[in-house]
């Protein structure tokens, strides 16, 4: 969301110059297009009015000063002119203010002059409707889209099952079907707090390079999410019994003696399973026939 922007017209107006292309790419303050609007200059006019009644209180203020300093003129009036002067303060500081929000220097600025609409971040033109002569409402949809694309979110929907192997920091890789021998690499970014109730899956955020500008923004990709590696002892499945509610197997404590010990098993694969937790490498337990000693 920090590198993508939305340029729509500030006021209604009609734009007299457009300074860019689709697919250009901008730097941050490149000059879009131009809008003369009788919003803005009603803005400049408020600002110089503003400057020179400020001009005016802070010169009678001043000749206050010197009266009073003489001994000439009431003190009330000075103070009075202090009221004045920083209420016109006030007035000034609003109406500088109003115009910086269009990225305008109010003390470089000519009065009856458009507005120079300048792109807020550095990026691509990925989207641009700005037309040399139409006229817009400050209420109308955005006429340009610019976009910093380098690096891209990939949504992954990740199954309830599988999300406690996933966390932030973890690698991911990108493939593409359009591209197949290509594949973009990442990590997770963020892991969303809420299930998907349509779908029973979670949105794991991933943030990826796209510095050749693979990725397009909707596309779908095959996401590959890498749990980070970790130490797990690994035995022949047939190693393992069962017992109502968990797996055992035995362990060796001396020459021919053997004791039951309860394990976890985080999976099975390849008539191998992968012990979380109840074994430690080293130890030597029995890979078959253990069901005799029951």
């Amino acid at each position: 969301p920090t590198q993508f922007a939305y340029i729509a017209p500030p006021f209604s107006g009609r734009i007299t110059k457009s300074f860019v292309q689709l697919g250009q790419h901008v730097k941050s303050n490149t000059p879009l297009f131009e809008i003369s609007s009788p919003e803005y200059t009603a803005a400049q006019k408020d600002f110089f009015q503003a400057r020179s009644s400020k001009e005016r209180a802070r010169k009678e203020l001043t000749r206050k000063e010197d009266l009073r300093a003489n001994g000439v003129g009431p003190g009330g009036e000075y103070e009075e002119e202090l009221n004045v002067l920083q209420l016109a303060d006030k007035e000034y500081e609003n109406a500088y203010a109003a115009l910086r929000i269009y990225q305008v220097d109010p003390m470089d600025m000519t009065l009856g002059h458009a507005l120079l609409v300048r792109s807020p971040l550095a990026g691509k033109v990925i989207a641009n409707s700005i037309v040399r002569g139409q006229y817009t409402r400050d209420d109308a949809e955005p006429i340009a889209t610019i976009a910093d694309l380098s690096k891209v979110w990939v949504t992954a929907q990740v199954k309830e099952k599988d999300i406690r192997f996933i966390q932030v920091g973890s690698d991911v890789e990108i493939s593409l079907s359009a591209f197949p021998d290509r594949v973009i690499k990442g990590e997770v970014f963020h892991i969303e707090e809420s299930v998907d109730e349509s779908t029973r899956s979670i949105r794991v955020l991933a943030l990826c390079d796209n510095k050749d500008e693979l990725l397009k923004i909707g596309m779908f990709t095959t996401v590959h999410l890498f749990d980070k590696a970790v130490a797990r002892v690994h035995i022949p499945e047939k190693a393992l019994l069962q017992q109502e509610q968990y797996s055992y197997v035995y362990v060796e404590t001396s020459a021919n003696t053997y004791v039951r010990r309860a394990v976890i098993v985080e999976t099975l694969q390849n008539e191998q399973a992968v012990i979380r937790e109840g074994l430690v490498a080293g130890e030597r337990i029995i890979t078959e026939g253990a069901f005799y000693l029951k």
